[in-house]
């Protein structure tokens, strides 16, 4: 079917696709533009997965405070100093640090979970699935999908990302890599707690974050 000029106006500017990349997928999809964004999606992670073996140490430091009770500063690295002056660069930068002091991940990707720790999380699941009465077949099984909730919510690159919650952190960086077309690491990062280790009201940071980015 023919493209409209429109529809590839449309999708460059929902997506940020090259105009040539743009025609193809729509043409691909049939001029669906749903599907032709998750094809740009898709194939946007495997050109990210093929750069992931590159050298990246040029890039960025950024540092997040709120309101003086929580900070972050997070390094992400670029394969040039040319991507690091990049609007888009320098905003998903900005978005990660302010991430980090929202959502508190503990590690940047599950690789870097220690073993203990993984063996520990996944020893104290299966024992509550058989708690709950299922079968030990049936609670490794469920052990398994438990796990996928536990790296959600202490890995940076699997947590939902604060401000669209509809993707995790991950695929927001691999959207970048491919936009961009240069390997991009979240290197490494700290938070800071006011007053961390020391008793006091709980308070939903994420949620007044959100109240702050969105009023």
């Amino acid at each position: 079917m023919a493209i409209t000029a429109e529809q590839v106006k449309e999708l460059r500017d929902r997506t940020g696709a090259g105009i040539m990349d743009c025609k193809k997928i729509l043409t691909e999809a049939e001029g669906n533009m749903d599907k032709a964004i998750e094809l740009l999606k898709q194939k946007g992670m495997a050109k990210a997965a093929k750069k992931a073996g590159r050298v990246a140490a040029e890039g960025l430091v950024e540092a997040y405070i709120h309101n003086g009770k929580y900070g972050a500063l997070v390094e992400v690295n670029s394969e040039t100093d040319f991507v690091a002056n990049n609007d888009a660069f320098r905003q998903f930068v900005k978005d990660i640090a302010m991430h980090i002091a929202a959502a508190a991940p503990q590690y940047v990707k599950r690789e870097d979970v220690p073993e203990s720790i993984i063996n520990a999380e996944k020893e104290a699941q299966k024992q509550k699935a058989i708690e709950e009465g299922k079968p030990e077949a049936i609670a490794e099984k469920i052990v398994e999908g438990r796990m996928e909730k536990f790296y959600s919510e202490i890995c940076l690159l699997d947590q939902p990302f604060v401000k669209d919650p509809d993707k995790t952190v991950g695929t927001l960086l691999s959207e970048l890599v491919a936009k961009i077309g240069e390997n991009i690491v979240i290197r490494r990062f700290v938070r800071y707690e006011r007053g961390e280790g020391i008793e006091k009201k709980e308070e939903n940071f994420a949620e007044e974050v959100m109240k702050q980015v969105n009023g």
